[in-house]
């Protein structure tokens, strides 16, 4: 019986020796795999990477290059939860890889649809992730994956269609604001603000750009990754995530008064170009000050159960010394 118990300790030694190990071979083995996987994807896909990333350097779709760097990082929070999972390969993800491949070509070459191939991209990603991994890995992983569809431009028509009906509630909207002050009689015809500031004649054309589209897009990327950064109840963060698209059709009704005003009591000119990108990006700072608002309110109204639960315990303990 004592040989025994002398045993026993080393065998618990040695168990616990091999894992850290086996822990260290598997991540240089995913590494080689995600490199070899990360070098033929590239390859593949260079000629649609390089159109996507053409179309960030437009000013109103330059936070499509951060998208990126984004999802590495949600990966990179769960570097130690992927490194200690040992997922099992699952042929679904062969299935979505096949399915990805046989619509990037036929959407690509029969339909013409780039923003199609680019869909088809990143389901392809998330093909390979469950594939190698299976649904373990996928489980850290997807997010990662689908959230690359933020750094995807939209199609022009789609666009076109969108855009519209919020340029029209945006040029309705601002028009309402303005009519308050004094000597201004304006009217919202579709995108067209017109109308008179005392003697002047007005006239202010609601442009695509203020739309307020690649105002939303961006915040709700970036609400997205607020959100699951933050460590906040599930519920929290889904009304954080749904608040990110009023406070941003605000914020684009908001650069539209702004910009009447400027027009009327500036000057035209300082309506168009940087002034008016200028304009653009500090509508996104005012964005994210809603937004922290929001999060600080719902700190102050929601109480962490737990943090409750810590306290309680503190000071049951402080009585029982008493």
């Amino acid at each position: 019986m004592a040989a025994e118990n002398k045993t026993q300790p080393n065998q618990a030694i040695s168990s616990a020796a091999i894992l850290p190990a086996q822990e260290k071979a598997l991540f240089f083995e995913r590494c080689w795999k995600v490199l070899i996987v990360g070098a033929l994807y590239v390859w593949l896909f260079q000629e649609e990477i390089l159109r996507v990333a053409t179309r960030w350097k437009d000013p109103d779709e330059s936070h499509g290059i951060l998208i990126p760097f984004f999802s590495l990082y949600f990966i990179y929070q769960e570097r130690h939860n992927i490194k200690r999972t040992v997922g099992k390969p699952s042929y679904v993800g062969l299935l979505m890889i096949l399915a990805s491949l046989a619509g990037y070509v036929y959407i690509g070459l029969v339909k013409n649809m780039f923003y199609g191939r680019q869909v088809m991209m990143i389901g392809l990603l998330g093909g390979v992730c469950l594939l190698l991994g299976g649904w373990r890995i996928l489980k850290y992983t997807w997010l990662p994956v689908a959230y690359l569809i933020f750094a995807m431009p939209l199609p022009s028509r789609l666009y076109y269609q969108i855009t519209f009906p919020m340029r029209m509630w945006a040029s309705s909207a601002a028009a309402g604001v303005l009519n308050l002050l004094p000597n201004v009689f304006l009217e919202a015809k579709g995108v067209i603000i017109e109308g008179t500031h005392g003697a002047n004649q007005v006239q202010l054309n609601v442009a695509e750009a203020c739309s307020g589209m690649h105002l939303l897009m961006a915040f709700v990327a970036l609400g997205v990754a607020m959100a699951y950064l933050e460590r906040r109840p599930i519920v929290h963060r889904i009304i954080l995530l749904v608040s990110t698209i009023p406070i941003a059709i605000f914020c684009n009704i908001l650069r539209v008064t702004l910009t009447g005003l400027i027009y009327m009591y500036v000057g035209p000119e300082y309506t168009k170009g940087t002034p008016h990108t200028l304009l653009g990006l500090a509508m996104l700072g005012v964005a994210f000050g809603l937004y922290g608002l929001m999060a600080w309110v719902m700190n102050r109204l929601f109480i962490n159960e737990e943090e409750v639960e810590g306290s309680v315990l503190v000071v049951k303990h402080k009585e029982g010394q008493a």
